[in-house]
């Protein structure tokens, strides 16, 4: 009888996806078989209410389960999380990524270290990603800036990079497992490459990947800074057909004040400008970008900025997150939004993304593609549109369609 795997609960952003995978790996291997590991994000207050509610529902479902957090609200506030009854041990971000963490008995129930000492990201061989037909890699951890609402540092440590040849090996490995499609995720992508021997670039070690596995049919990237974009980055997406014509924008606001009280690298012509000299390139080039409604300070007027940037560079693919408060933070400091309006006004946002995505869906409809196979029968294309396909597909493989029609959020399509 086989025994069961340890099941992960993950929340938050595509790093802690493919660190999910990594520590399934190590838990398995150290025998933790009856474990519910739950990996916390601390973007927001909600994201950590939800982790706690998930947790008590676990343990109320699983009596007898070892029940262990980690992530970066964990890494936070393990305090908050040791108080808990339903919880068994908390673990650290960066000591959740080693093996001997889960190997050895442990009598202390909170495993925290210090994150800012940690001085390097290690690439991890996984096999793959449960669920998923694309590959998420980590390229790059932590973050070296300091937002005014931002956490996460605190959570992840400064900035660090996983070196060229390791980030080789682990595409070479998901390739060879039939992976048809990686993207590459960190905190902070863009400041990829200072802390290594020659100082590479996040651009030269794309070209580098895709020169030593040229085998690899579509790499796609995280979240990226509009202002830290290097060179050899943008003669990627001028001249490199693997590298998906759709960048994702680490935007947050549209209006230069409320950038500026971010503590932001960008100002908004920044961003129209990155989104025009992409399209420079590639004509078909696909936009989305993260954005918080009803930062502190924000009238109605650096509101509406925001709500034009969002047509100014044609965005497509939003993240709407009304802003939370972070303990800790400077902007926590300022004088506040209502909340309601702070809703009121990510419901905004939110329904242009949706009026934006019709309208990206429409260009689309009637011309070929190529579909990366996902789960029930759906996929994306190089642009990254969801596609329901006709007939049954293998998940993870490619195919090319004919986009037939618009079905809500998704394209309909038949078999090229």
């Amino acid at each position: 009888m086989t025994k069961p795997a340890p099941e992960l609960v993950t929340f938050g952003c595509r790093l802690n996806t493919y660190e999910s995978e990594v520590m399934r790996s190590h838990a398995a291997n150290a025998g933790l078989d009856d474990a519910i590991i739950f990996n916390t994000c601390a973007v927001t207050k909600e994201a950590e209410r939800q982790a706690r509610q998930a947790i008590r529902k676990a343990r109320k479902a699983n009596p007898n389960a070892k029940i262990i957090v980690t992530g970066c609200s964990a890494q936070i506030n393990p305090d908050m999380y040791a108080e808990m009854g339903e919880v068994d041990q908390i673990i650290g971000n960066d000591l959740k990524l080693k093996a001997e963490t889960w190997g050895a008995p442990q009598e202390e129930k909170v495993l925290v270290n210090d994150i800012m000492s940690v001085k390097e990201t290690a690439s991890h061989l996984i096999d793959g990603v449960e669920g998923h037909a694309r590959a998420f890699l980590q390229v790059q951890n932590g973050c070296d800036h300091r937002c005014t609402f931002c956490i996460i540092p605190y959570g992840r440590g400064n900035s660090r990079s996983v070196p060229i040849g390791e980030i080789v090996d682990q595409v070479r490995n998901l390739v060879a497992r039939g992976y048809k499609e990686i993207v590459f995720t960190g905190v902070d992508i863009t400041s990829y490459g200072p802390d290594l021997p020659g100082a590479p670039t996040l651009g030269q070690m794309i070209r580098r990947v895709l020169a030593l596995v040229p085998e690899l049919p579509r790499l796609r990237l995280s979240s990226l800074d509009p202002v830290e974009i290097d060179e050899d980055l943008w003669r990627l997406i001028a001249e490199e057909p693997r590298l998906m014509p759709h960048l994702h924008m680490s935007l947050q606001a549209g209006d230069d004040m409320i950038l500026k009280r971010m503590k932001r690298r960008h100002l908004r012509k920044d961003a129209i400008e990155m989104c025009a000299r992409a399209r420079g390139y590639r004509l078909d080039m696909a936009f989305g970008a993260d954005i918080i409604a009803g930062f502190p300070t924000e009238t109605d007027e650096m509101f509406e900025n925001t709500m034009r940037i969002v047509e100014e560079c044609d965005l497509t693919f939003l993240h709407v997150f009304p802003y939370s408060e972070r303990e800790g933070t400077p902007a926590a400091k300022m004088p506040q939004v209502d909340p309601q309006i702070r809703k009121e006004r990510a419901a905004r946002l939110r329904a242009l993304g949706k009026t934006q995505m019709q309208k990206f869906l429409a260009q689309h409809v009637g011309t070929e593609r190529e579909v990366i196979v996902e789960q029930n029968n759906t996929g994306r294309t190089e642009h990254f549109a969801q596609v329901q396909l006709d007939g049954s597909q293998v998940p993870g493989s490619l195919i090319r369609v004919t986009t037939t029609g618009i079905q809500g959020s998704y394209l309909t399509s038949a078999l090229t």
